[in-house]
């Protein structure tokens, strides 16, 4: 198979829990350490650092990764979802997986992804973990899919694991209250390694210490540590947080005798973005109007995306918005500004909230405006009633940001 058709297959054959949903999650990982065992265990080839959390674990992790290869390390990075290209997800030291690495780890393992019915996810585990061990690089900052306990990167032994925060979302796979989740994100916490977890709350603090202290994992809350502020070219003011959890997890490194200089923090958080293409996190599109577009997609990450916004100087504001079908609308919608000009959106993948329904959901909290069958098509609306003093901002799940960046 060539590159499109390996895509194709990848996409197309088996589920994936962010574009099919419940069909795809798996409550154990029994497929993927048979398939750790198949590939003679690469996670075991290369250090690591393990990245979790509700919210802040993407641009956490690119923070990492963007300070080690300013320090001279060759960095490997695992994220999920990806916006525009598949080989998002893999990276060494910002360069995205070739396409022929691709399409030959998949042509050469088939017949085993086929006979155990692996998933999308972990294949795509499998695939990264073997071109980091291919390339040797010197470590990696891997990103949980979802939950931890049961996710498929759950099988590395990292140098320090991070869990950014806690907040009610994939409530149908993790639990309904915050400590259920925090303690699925604890399943990332190993025997005797440090974890760093970004923000102390009380539901979940004595969760995180107990399991914790079980396996006799040092831990340090990242609120608890004096914190020197970076300059970094992730402009949200939510990165407050994740830069203070960032710093917190590479002086733990550099007890650990990681080569870290202070010179390379600041280089490395004043170019994340340079350094590993992050896109989607309060991304600015355009000028005249003013377009910003962010990731943000459950209750807490939108209500600190919508107070940023308030922040803004504008005239009017347009809200372009698209949401998955699972999501819960009653949670997020009374978050939203009534003032705003609302064009609703169906994004593109099985998933997508019909505009229709978000439209006529999103009226019980007096916000207004149309529904669009696209997009593009919500996007170009808004474009064409902003004026040049407006703002628009597009939102409300990462599929909908992936097709206007």
């Amino acid at each position: 198979m060539n590159y499109t058709k390996t895509i194709a297959w990848l996409f197309e054959q088996l589920p994936m829990y962010q574009r099919v949903g419940q069909s795809a999650y798996k409550a154990n990982l029994d497929n993927t350490l048979q398939l750790a065992d198949y590939l003679n265990h690469p996670e075991g080839s290369f250090k690591s650092i393990h990245v979790a959390g509700t919210n802040g674990k993407g641009s956490t992790s690119h923070m990492l990764a963007s300070v080690l290869q300013e320090a001279g390390y060759k960095v490997g990075l695992y994220t999920s979802p990806h916006l525009k290209d598949f080989r998002e997800r893999i990276k060494i030291n910002g360069t995205m997986i070739p396409k022929h690495k691709v399409a030959s780890f998949v042509k050469q393992h088939k017949p085993f992804f086929e006979s155990h019915s692996l998933s999308f996810f972990e294949m795509t585990v499998g695939l990264a973990f073997d071109h980091f061990r291919s390339e040797q690089v010197d470590i990696a900052v891997v990103e949980v899919g979802m939950g931890g306990r049961w996710d498929s990167t759950n099988i590395i032994t990292p140098e320090v694991s991070v869990i950014t925060n806690i907040g009610l979302d994939h409530t149908q796979f993790l639990g309904t209250t915050l400590r259920r989740i925090a303690g699925e994100k604890a399943g990332i916490i190993k025997k005797n390694i440090p974890v760093v977890i970004g923000e102390r709350h009380e539901a979940t603090t004595t969760v995180f210490e107990q399991i914790a202290g079980e396996k006799n994992a040092p831990i340090v809350f990242a609120e608890d540590i004096p914190y020197r502020d970076y300059a970094s070219d992730l402009k949200g003011t939510y990165q407050q947080k994740n830069k203070h959890t960032v710093i917190t997890a590479l002086r733990i490194l550099q007890e650990q005798g990681w080569n870290i200089s202070e010179e390379s923090i600041i280089k490395g958080m004043g170019r994340v973005v340079r350094n590993t293409g992050l896109m989607g996190r309060w991304q600015l599109l355009g000028t005249r109007p003013k377009i910003i577009c962010d990731t943000a997609h459950n209750k807490d990450g939108i209500r600190l995306v919508l107070e940023q916004l308030k922040k803004e100087v504008f005239q009017q504001m347009h809200i372009v918005l698209g949401v998955v079908n699972d999501k819960d609308l009653d949670s997020i919608l009374p978050l939203f500004p009534t003032t705003a000009r609302y064009y609703f959106c169906t994004p593109n993948v099985p998933r997508g909230m019909s505009s229709k329904i978000l439209e006529e959901a999103a009226k019980n909290y007096a916000l207004l405006g149309m529904a669009y069958a696209s997009v593009s098509e919500a996007q170009q609306a808004a474009l064409n009633n902003a004026m040049p003093e407006d703002l628009v901002f597009i939102g409300g799940s990462t599929f909908t940001v992936a097709e206007v960046v």
